[in-house]
């Protein structure tokens, strides 16, 4: 099997006639004719000639190891049915692995439960690949980001609110904290709002040469319940976590280093902070680097920790008017004398790097442009590579750059959007390449850029996109009265006459550093091509608050999130209303999340640009969201009572004329289903009539089963009806 099967998605072929095909609703959402296929999976093995992969077959699921040049099989590491006959069972359901870092064994992961958007509970297997021989690493109670020391000796998992340590040579367990309790204190994973704001999930780290453990622990004692109802039994059950709101209490995060072999546990002393964004160690074990910031996110400082003497140092501070945004780019490199950090202190993102005393900066990439997202650093050759949005902000494309200077080498093509998977040795990358009206191309190529081979051409969704009547998205600009030029693109009605006037469907999402402009194949790309081949226009604007155009153009927005934005989107309004192919008396607006927020102000605030709008799981209230999303773009409400109030639109609803249809899930743990009941109370107290639909159990993302085919037609109903 080479890697152009790799966990390919299954795609119906339309069987073309002599007319082209009108898309469905089944089509998009039950017969996954538009699936595209790519490449998941790949990981690299420590050679950087190798790859392994989960490969599903009619077998079962199979992990397999490819050589990165051929594509060709080398082994089978290890199968399901093999899993099921070491651990005794009829069938084993095989999740997920990792390497012990010798790569002679593996952590299985099976019977994983969901907790949130990045959290898990889960079994773990540890299996010895040589001898064929797999065992349980615990059996009670299921663990958490099981992960092995450096030397593969030991494991460190998360079990309920405790970190624990197995060594499985000696059939010992040792758990290294006590005072783990739900909704209480939690050691090695982090809190709702960190791994939704923050973005990660596991919160400890083995030191390199693993004498160390590093780990938060979260105090959620003066963290507020929030209460959601589940309604699936005979009397609803209450689930409660903990959710800082805004202005709230949230926990109090410590960070520890536990020594292994005396069993000591150090807290750390960092002096005043509010968040640990990220923890890293350097390249010894000698030094723990930490983030820290104010509540307001207004200041970051990166401090070294001596770890035996638990001295610190501080390494790096930058200071904003606004907000500092947070990112997994801290990397230490030249033997642990250099660092390399992206920061946007000139007005974008670039890259910059320092000694270890933080001095000796040097700006590896500059100019009126952004760098995206940081690839690495390789060692040999001594250069970086990263994302950018050099040539133009709705591109991104692929470089690489010397760290001793020069411009960018330009490795992937400049037009579409461009990400990149490298080998651990920085020998070969995986480009995924795609644009606004072509589906995913994956290719393997050699780190100067050189394409190999082909992994996947989405060749059969091709041919079926050529036999539908698909109408082009078409990027274009304009000047908004204030003179602000505003990125945007349109979806035409397939047939498009000049001459006639169609309706209009714009879609928002529209939130601080967001970006759905740009030029690749968004995930409504089909329905809004279904609509456009129902005869509307449909259109997006990046709004100001947006990302990939600087610091000031993003920043502008803090303190008023909805302000700018929403005249932004009136004014995207009446600029559409004005093309001649307009029917200016019919435009609508829809989003989701802060798409729903912004929606529902555009209704409200814009009676006399928009007849219908659609707000699927929207924020209604900045009072009602988490605290550290929140207060990184508002400020405290304590402080800033009006900007938190002003633009909400459960205080616009008098002024509401239009068609308004709102939706949400009642288990939606992230923008609460309260925001849709305060929002409906305000409408029925305005005596203003809407639609609404709920969807019970369902969260942010409303899905699972009929789910989505289901929302998908009142939506399509809706606009079809109101529009």
């Amino acid at each position: 099997m080479t890697l152009r099967s790799i966990f390919s998605l299954s795609l119906t072929l339309i069987i073309l006639s002599g007319t082209a095909q009108q898309i469905t609703l089944e089509d998009i959402w039950k017969n996954g004719t538009f699936r595209q296929q790519s490449v998941y999976g790949v990981r690299s093995m420590n050679d950087g000639v190798h790859y392994t992969s989960m490969d599903r077959t009619d077998n079962g699921v199979e992990i397999n190891q490819y050589s990165y040049e051929t594509g060709e099989k080398v082994a089978t590491l290890l199968t399901s049915a093999e899993m099921a006959s070491m651990t005794g069972q009829e069938e084993f359901d095989l999740e997920g692995y990792e390497f012990s870092p010798d790569e002679k064994k593996m952590l299985i992961r099976t019977e994983t439960e969901n907790i949130y958007r990045h959290s898990t509970i889960e079994n773990y297997y540890l299996v010895d690949l040589g001898a064929k021989s797999a065992m349980k690493i615990y059996y009670d109670l299921k663990q958490r980001h099981a992960s092995f020391s450096p030397d593969g000796s030991k494991i460190a998992c998360v079990v309920e609110n405790n970190i624990v340590i197995i060594e499985p040579a000696q059939s010992k367990t040792t758990t290294i904290t006590k005072d783990g309790a739900m909704n209480q204190i939690i050691n090695g994973y982090t809190d709702w709002v960190y791994e939704e704001e923050f973005t990660f999930d596991k919160a400890f780290l083995w030191s390199p040469d693993g004498s160390k453990i590093a780990y938060y622990k979260f105090n959620e004692d003066n963290v507020r319940q929030f209460n959601m109802q589940s309604f699936t039994d005979l009397y609803p059950e209450d689930y409660l976590y903990k959710y800082p709101k805004a202005g709230e209490d949230n926990s109090i995060v410590t960070i520890h280093i536990y020594d292994v072999k005396s069993g000591n546990t150090s807290d750390l002393n960092l002096g005043q902070y509010e968040y640990i964004p990220r923890i890293k160690w350097t390249e010894k074990s000698d030094f723990l680097s930490v983030m820290k910031m104010p509540r307001l996110q207004n200041q970051l400082e990166i401090v070294l920790v001596e770890t035996n003497t638990l001295a610190t140092k501080s390494i790096y501070k930058e200071s904003s008017s606004t907000y500092i945004e947070i990112s997994d780019d801290l990397t230490f490199y030249n033997d642990n004398n250099n660092f390399i950090w992206k920061s946007e202190k000139d007005g974008y993102f670039h890259l910059y790097s320092f000694d270890l005393n933080g001095k000796n900066e040097k700006q590896l990439t500059k100019g009126n442009w952004e760098v995206r997202d940081f690839m690495g650093y390789d060692p040999k050759s001594k250069q970086v590579f990263f994302t950018a949005s050099k040539n133009d902000p709705m591109n991104t494309e692929l470089y690489s750059a010397a760290v001793s200077g020069g411009d960018p080498k330009l490795l992937s093509p400049n037009e579409g959007s461009n990400r990149a998977s490298f080998s651990t040795t920085f020998d070969y990358y995986i480009l995924y390449h795609n644009t606004a009206n072509s589906p995913m191309r994956v290719s393997l190529h050699t780190k100067d850029g050189k394409e190999i081979r082909v992994l996947e051409d989405n060749k059969s969704l091709n041919e079926v996109m050529a036999g539908l009547d698909l109408s082009p998205l078409e990027f274009f600009n304009f000047n908004t009265s204030e003179n602000v030029k505003l990125n945007g693109w349109t979806i035409k009605p397939t047939n498009f006459d000049k001459k006639k006037k169609y309706p209009v469907l714009m879609f928002v999402y529209g939130g601080p550093g967001s970006q759905q402009v740009t030029n690749s194949m968004s995930g409504n790309y089909w329905w809004h091509q279904m609509l456009a081949q129902q005869g509307y226009v449909v259109a997006c604007i990046d709004n100001r608050g947006t990302g990939g155009r600087g610091r000031d153009f993003r920043t502008q927005t803090y303190g008023q999130l909805g302000n700018l934005e929403t005249k932004d989107q009136i004014e995207g309004a009446k600029w559409l209303a004005k093309q001649s192919y307009v029917d200016g008396a019919r435009i609508g607006i829809w989003g989701w999340s802060y798409g729903g927020y912004m929606s529902s102000l555009a209704l409200m605030k814009g009676v006399d640009v928009f007849k219908a709008a659609i707000a699927v799981a929207p924020v209604t209230n900045w009072r009602f969201y988490d605290s550290i999303y929140t207060e990184r773009y508002m400020g405290l409400p304590q402080d800033n009572g009006a900007g938190y109030d002003d633009n909400s639109p459960i205080n616009h609803v008098d002024k509401l004329q239009g068609n308004y249809l709102l939706v949400h899930g009642t288990g939606d743990d992230n923008v609460h289903y309260q925001n849709s009941v305060e929002m409906v109370d305000a409408l029925i107290a305005a005596d203003k009539q809407f639609d609404y639909a709920i969807y019970p159990e369902r969260n942010h993302g409303i899905y699972g089963g009929n789910t989505r085919y289901h929302l998908f037609t009142k939506l399509t109903n809706f606009v079809t009806e109101k529009l």
